[in-house]
């Protein structure tokens, strides 16, 4: 079986040698997009350590160094905006990465195939509303004279409270997201062991204890991989929600290191120190993945990403 094997994938590399004209033709567009619209503008970073003008250009434009970061660094909203995304982050990686994965053991326990489609559907059905949509309906929603303040009998505008801003953010973040992201892990709980499944509800295990003995085992590693993935992105909130929700009298909540970027470089067009601001973003978010990762590695017996 291993010489079969072996000759095999042998005879595969022969075959790729031979037609590699064909090989490269269909790779060729899929290389040039990825390095066009990835690889090349990483140059623009260059931008954060230069009084850019974009007249002169990258190369003709003063170069300043670190000034900027140590601007930004220097500055009194600094810690202001930090602490406002790593919250912003943190509570929606503490409250909305478990939804995900209940749902999945729940629609994993519907046995009629109908009904658990037609769950699926409505759950699904958010991630495909627009974010600027999802923002409008959570504006008239939570209005003075939307449906909150009705039911209610109240007149309190929810958006202009800095202390609801989080918990508004992140409870439709997880309305809109959680279904769809709830789909990795029914797909890798079809693979759980039907038979092992069966014996643990023979030997009077209850739900709890079969998810343990036979459905964590099943999607444990991809959990893992999801956990690591989103803590290094702890400092990478989405942009237009953020400033979709934002109003002048929630900013001490809702400005978030993406939205000052925003305003400093297309709006003030301080395009170097909007530049530098999110490279410090990009920099922090690599090594919350690299420290995180290692700590899973010894974690979970050796395995990351």
């Amino acid at each position: 079986m291993e010489k079969k094997k072996t000759s095999r994938i042998g005879s595969a590399f022969a075959y790729m040698g031979r037609h590699w004209q064909l090989y490269l033709f269909f790779l060729m567009p899929a290389l040039l997009l990825t390095i066009i619209f990835k690889y090349i503008p990483m140059g623009g970073i260059m931008i954060a350590f230069t009084e850019y003008n974009p007249i002169k250009g990258i190369f003709g434009s003063e170069w300043v160094g670190f000034e900027y970061f140590q601007r930004f660094l220097s500055s009194p909203d600094f810690m202001k905006y930090l602490l406002n995304t790593l919250k912003l982050s943190a509570y929606g990686l503490l409250w909305g990465f478990p939804v995900p994965i209940l749902l999945a053991f729940l629609l994993n326990r519907i046995v009629s195939k109908s009904k658990k489609q037609k769950i699926q559907l409505v759950l699904y059905m958010p991630n495909f509303i627009s974010v600027i949509v999802l923002c409008g309906i959570v504006r008239i929603f939570l209005s003075v004279t939307g449906p909150v303040n009705g039911v209610f009998g109240t007149e309190i505008n929810f958006m202009t409270m800095p202390g609801a801003f989080r918990s508004i953010y992140i409870a439709s973040g997880i309305w809109q997201g959680a279904g769809w992201a709830s789909i990795m892990y029914t797909a890798a709980l079809s693979n759980a062991s039907t038979e092992l499944k069966e014996a643990a509800v023979i030997d009077g295990a209850n739900i709890f204890q079969q998810i343990k003995a036979v459905e964590w085992p099943a999607i444990k590693d991809l959990v893992l991989i999801q956990l690591i993935m989103q803590v290094g992105n702890i400092l990478s909130i989405g942009f237009e929600k953020a400033y979709a929700l934002q109003t002048d009298l929630n900013l001490p909540a809702s400005e978030i290191i993406s939205t000052y970027v925003y305003k400093k470089g297309l709006l003030d067009g301080d395009y170097g120190f909007s530049t530098a601001v999110g490279l410090f973003n990009t920099v922090i978010n690599i090594i919350l993945l690299i420290v995180v990762n290692k700590v899973v590695e010894k974690m979970n017996d050796g395995k990351g990403l």
